[in-house]
């Protein structure tokens, strides 16, 4: 049975240096992800304040988890034709994730 709605929800530590070129990553990755069946919102949280180590969040809801599966083979499918490895783009910038999925109790 689907559950509604449900989320995914990133937290990073980017360093400042490396800014820029994590908001352009994650800019691409919400035009991917505004296409796909299910969508609802994504956002991305810059930290303004507070003791948090965390600097950046992205909160990406859908109607589901049953669109899961597309939405993350069609996010796969353009990384590849852009041949962006999210793994070796941490390593290089420095950036340490926590990425998990989430649903309302």
């Amino acid at each position: 049975m689907p559950t509604a709605p449900f989320y995914r929800v990133d937290k990073f530590i980017v360093p400042d240096a490396a800014r820029q070129a994590f908001i352009d990553a994650v800019d691409e990755t919400d035009a991917v992800m505004r296409t796909q069946p299910g969508f609802v919102r994504h956002d991305l949280l810059e930290q303004v304040g507070g003791p948090g180590e965390y600097n950046f969040v992205t909160v990406a809801e859908w109607e589901s988890d049953e669109v899961i599966p597309v939405v993350a083979a069609a996010i796969a499918r353009h990384q590849a034709k852009r041949r962006f490895d999210r793994n070796a783009f941490f390593a290089e910038h420095g950036i340490r994730a926590d990425i998990a999925t989430y649903r309302v109790l």
